[in-house]
């Protein structure tokens, strides 16, 4: 059956376009190495209608699909399981930009295309793509969707599902959906867009996405303050939005021991003032007016923060080198935990009202629970999202700490995340790591509703299986 499937996948898309055997690891690996699958193959369509032939095909062979973007995503949610049986579908040759139509304030591009690429690509043109994350070099626009990512810029514009307009899908059966249409309103019946938006390629392969572009700001200017607690960073945001409103567009919080990581791994970053206090915070404001008009208002923000004691210090770029040394030093925290030893990692949101009260009890839970644990606190604080990360204590090995506690202590936090009415995956998705423990952590009704959609759209269950509903 496969040798046959194989040769209709090569008719399809190309012999050169078709991997089998050799060194497939680049598909097959999670992105933090935390699972090496086997895939029956590697099918890399160049265009919307061979994509519909490679579903159809695999319908036919009864063989499941792995749809895969830039595989950057952390819930293990686009590698094949290790059966060998299983078909890896990257959309990587489909990476144009279609067009682009000022007017209407939107861009049509295809599934493959690189997030960085696009940013560029609408910069080149005047306008501003503000989705914006670690990993926008590598990660594509479908995987972005498929996991409705998030990353430093949701307090202004939103995550990927609020910055996206319309898709053309190709759905279980092979057939083609075409909703790329640029409409801000159109109210014509169940929201399908919605729908495919973060399913994690479970419901279908979306291939193009018509997407919202927003005016380049005159300046933007970054800001780094140390607060004197969690409490103070929160009472800072409240702040900051009476007195920038919308222009307030990236405010996240690091604590002392994540910076302290930074600073340890890589010396040659300078990083201000973790040493003094427990949190510090980064912002961002965008300004339609221009340099001087966006310093006046961030001065006046910092000196009625200093006054009313929620920033004992900061430092305000000075710069556009500046700025981007301190994004550096923020987005360099992944890299130096996994610099630092194998970790458990947690995407959780919590109400931001309630995350001074979430880190406090879990602090001190893990704390008695698994004395010596490290705890790597940061994210993005304005829309209440947390990477509450935990690393081993000093000195003992990180894969026999994970091994050991790592069900444990995933227990103890997302317990903690409930109490606090928050969701156990704020922006990476569920994927295979999770969706054992969304049948915990999910409200049964949901869990049966989500469940009646996938059978409803993919009755086989060939898109992504064990991806978000645990099979």
């Amino acid at each position: 059956m496969s040798a046959a499937l194989l040769e209709d996948l090569r008719r399809i898309c190309g012999p050169a376009n078709l991997l089998v055997g050799g060194d497939l690891s680049a598909y097959e690996h999670d992105w933090r190495r935390r699972m090496r699958g086997r895939a029956l193959a590697v099918a890399l369509p160049g265009s919307t209608q061979e994509v519909a032939e490679v579903v159809k095909a695999c319908q036919r062979h009864q063989v499941a699909i792995v749809p895969q973007g830039g595989n950057t995503g952390l819930a293990v949610g686009s590698v094949p399981d290790v059966s060998g049986r299983q078909l890896v579908l990257s959309l990587r040759r489909m990476d144009k930009v279609r067009a682009i139509d000022a007017a209407n304030g939107t861009v049509t591009v295809e599934a493959g295309c690189i997030l960085q690429n696009l940013q560029q690509t609408v910069a080149d043109a005047g306008l501003l793509f503000p989705l914006s994350l670690a990993a926008e070099g590598s990660c594509t626009i479908g995987g972005n969707l498929g996991t409705n990512a998030g990353g430093t810029g949701v307090l202004r514009y939103g995550n990927a599902r609020d910055l996206c307009l319309g898709l053309e899908v190709v759905n279980a059966q092979g057939e083609v959906w075409d909703g790329l249409s640029g409409l801000r309103k159109d109210n014509t019946g169940y929201d399908l867009r919605d729908l495919f938006i973060g399913s994690e390629g479970t419901l279908g392969v979306i291939t193009v996405a018509t997407l919202k572009l927003f005016p380049l700001p005159a300046a933007q200017l970054t800001a780094w303050a140390a607060v004197p607690s969690l409490q103070a960073a929160v009472d800072l945001l409240g702040l900051a939005q009476a007195q920038l409103g919308a222009a307030l567009t990236g405010f996240e919080v690091m604590n002392q021991f994540s910076l302290g990581l930074v600073a340890r791994h890589f010396p040659d970053q300078r990083v201000p003032l973790w040493q003094s206090s427990p949190w510090c915070v980064l912002l961002e404001a965008s300004d339609a007016e221009g340099e001087a008009h966006a310093r006046a208002r961030f001065e006046a923000l910092l000196e009625a923060a200093m006054a009313q004691g929620s920033v004992h210090d900061a430092v305000l770029a000075e710069s556009l080198a500046q700025a981007r040394q301190l994004w550096h030093v923020r987005e360099s925290i992944p890299l130096a935990q996994s610099q630092e030893g194998l970790n458990i990692k947690h995407d959780i949101s919590v109400p931001i009202s309630r995350i001074p009260a979430f880190v406090a009890e879990t602090d001190a839970l893990l704390a008695r629970e698994v004395p010596g644990v490290r705890l790597v606190d940061f994210g993005h604080l304005g829309d209440g999202n947390l990477h509450y990360n935990v690393q081993a204590p000093e000195g003992e090995a990180a894969g026999d700490f994970l091994m050991r506690e790592e069900k444990r202590i995933n227990t103890l936090v997302f317990d903690a995340v409930m109490r606090h009415s928050g969701s156990i995956s704020a922006e990476h998705g569920i994927g295979s790591l999770k969706a054992e423990q969304l049948v915990t952590y999910k409200s049964p009704v949901a869990l049966q509703m989500m469940r009646a959609i996938k059978q409803a759209l993919d009755p086989q269950g060939l898109l992504n299986p064990g991806r978000v509903l645990a099979d």
